[in-house]
């Protein structure tokens, strides 16, 4: 006895995206060759779209692509987007930051475009900040009371000024004191323009010399010989740091902004940190 023939029009079993069962899901991926504009239209799409850097080989598993040919596309694209063809350089460039790659405005507009997005506001990083930001960076991984030590004030609330702007996050413990020890994140590399802390400008060439340092206050008592007799010495560096803290005089030790221009600073960071 014979069975029935399906009827006609009836479903049939398919997998995601009308697949057939067992079929591979890359076969559903379209050819970003086929697409318009090909491959480099296909990495703008993407990259539109990213809100922070993506690498080359994240990239490249998305368009299913060698990783060579995204790499290729996004060097010709970045020398498209800076006019390098005899083009219009773009209001914007394709940069590589922060260990991957991503558009972002272009330097020549920053001062329009910090208008328009600031709207007359200021967000910036106080001193006080940059200076704590600038020894973490140098020194991580690095405790609060290590950064309070060289800065000579607390920085328990720069800290967490920075930790919640998300340029630094704690990145283990002391193991012998059991501190939160604290290092620089991938924003602050994108941010900086770095793709590695080993691109950070050397802090030599920016120490005074020993000959600048005559004219500082206090200076000469340290080099002057004890007087047991005469009155004490007063405290150096604690008053004016914590009057730094609270929005006073600046402190005279070399900032992040003197060895990476890009960094800015002004009075209305959070805390005055």
């Amino acid at each position: 006895m014979t069975q029935p023939d399906a009827p006609t029009g009836a479903p049939t079993l398919a997998g995601p995206g009308g697949a057939e069962p067992g079929a591979s899901p890359e076969a559903a991926v379209p050819d970003v060759h086929d697409l318009p504009g090909g491959l480099p239209s296909a990495l703008e799409a993407v990259l539109m779209v990213a809100d922070e850097p993506v690498p080359a080989v994240e990239l490249a598993a998305a368009l299913a692509v060698p990783v060579d040919a995204v790499l290729d596309a996004l060097h010709d694209l970045a020398a498209e987007y800076r006019g390098d063809d005899g083009g219009r350089p773009r209001g914007f460039e394709l940069r590589e930051a922060g260990g991957g790659w991503r558009v972002y405005s272009a330097p020549a507009h920053a001062e329009l475009v910090g208008r328009f997005v600031q709207g007359g506001q200021t967000a910036r990083l106080t001193q006080a900040a940059l200076e704590t930001l600038a020894v973490i960076a140098y020194r991580q991984p690095v405790s609060r009371g290590q950064v309070s030590a060289v800065r000579g004030v607390n920085v328990d609330g720069v800290v967490r000024t920075l930790v919640a702007r998300g340029l630094v996050a704690e990145v283990g413990q002391d193991p012998h004191t059991g501190a939160g020890l604290f290092g620089t994140t991938g924003y602050f590399l994108e941010r900086m323009g770095f793709t590695s802390l080993d691109e950070l400008p050397p802090l030599a060439p920016h120490l005074p010399d020993m000959d600048d340092l005559e004219g500082l206050d206090g200076l000469a008592d340290l080099r002057a010989p004890v007087r047991r007799d005469g009155p004490a010495a007063p405290p150096t560096g604690t008053s004016q740091d914590a009057a730094d803290d609270e929005g006073g005089a600046p402190a005279p030790a070399p900032l992040l902004h003197d060895v990476a221009p890009g960094v800015t600073h002004g009075p209305t960071d959070e805390g005055h940190a």
